[in-house]
């Protein structure tokens, strides 16, 4: 028996609220990714890691708002918390090494690339994880094509919100790109949901595990806690709003000392042959 799936039992109160989540998640990652090309490579590692967790807790906040709108009417759902944490762990580590490889090696050409890849990855793995945690009265089945094209779409939006994120440029640019990102992030979830079939078992057992307000909701007060405190590392970070680097890199060549430039204020030097004759009058004898 195929049960009766509802991914807006809330109508756009759910998908607007987790959209809106997206965006903010990858607003604040895709600056402190811009932030970490504008430092010295001792500071680099902090703020790589303060974008990896921005971003997965946006999504992972996204998701999870949207699944608090999903029902199916002939059985409660309930989730499994282990499986749930488990969902934001994979999001971080494999956002993280995404953004850590595009912030060591540049947004283009094969770091661009693998980096976009292993992010969009963690993200579908984040999206497929948190559905293996649901408990309730049936089995969970799949469209392998549909799932495929979710899959691609969170591939091409990490790459592409890798690739904005590796333009140096100012605020606003990273809120349009974060827009974007956030429409891609949520036409992959609900593209995942579009995939989704449930075959129901004849029993009437009530499934283990939480519901999904006792468990979600206390459950996405941490993420929310550190994207405010992100949002205010951003707003007192004024470099950071406005994608201006604060120090400049200092060129070294093996062989070339380093020296300062000479600022020449006054009379112009003269050339080599009027020096040469300088010297040779100065050197003459004086007969008086």
């Amino acid at each position: 028996m195929q049960g009766t799936v509802d991914g807006f039992s809330y109508g756009l109160v759910t998908p607007l609220v987790a959209y809106l989540m997206a965006c903010l998640g990858g607003a604040l990652g895709l600056r402190c990714t811009t932030r970490s090309m504008l430092v010295a490579r001792s500071w680099r590692a902090g703020w790589l890691a303060l974008g990896s967790v921005a971003i997965a807790s946006g999504i992972w906040t996204m998701h999870f708002i949207a699944m608090m709108g999903f029902t199916v009417k002939e059985t409660p759902i309930h989730y499994d918390k282990p499986t749930t944490f488990a969902s934001l762990g994979v999001a971080v580590v494999m956002v993280g090494i995404g953004i850590f490889i595009v912030g060591y090696r540049g947004a283009t050409g094969t770091a661009l690339f693998t980096g976009g890849t292993i992010t969009g990855l963690g993200v579908a793995s984040m999206h497929y994880l948190g559905m293996a945690g649901m408990r309730l009265n049936g089995n969970l089945e799949y469209n392998t094509l549909t799932v495929s094209a979710s899959v691609v779409i969170a591939v091409v939006a990490a790459t592409a919100a890798l690739w904005a994120a590796g333009q140096v440029r100012g605020f606003l640019w990273s809120v349009g790109a974060s827009l974007v990102m956030g429409l891609a992030v949520s036409g992959m979830h609900y593209t995942g949901m579009a995939a989704l079939s449930v075959h129901l078992h004849g029993t009437t057992n009530s499934p283990g595990g939480d519901s999904a307000a006792a468990l979600l909701a206390p459950m996405m007060i941490g993420p929310l806690v550190f994207l405010c405190l992100a949002g205010v590392v951003v707003m007192f970070d004024p470099l950071m709003v406005m994608g201006k680097p604060d120090w400049r890199p200092t060129e070294h060549r093996p062989g070339v000392p380093a020296h300062s430039t000479v600022q020449y204020v006054g009379r112009r030097p003269l050339p080599r042959a009027g020096r040469e004759r300088g010297h040779r009058s100065s050197r003459a004898p004086q007969n008086r």
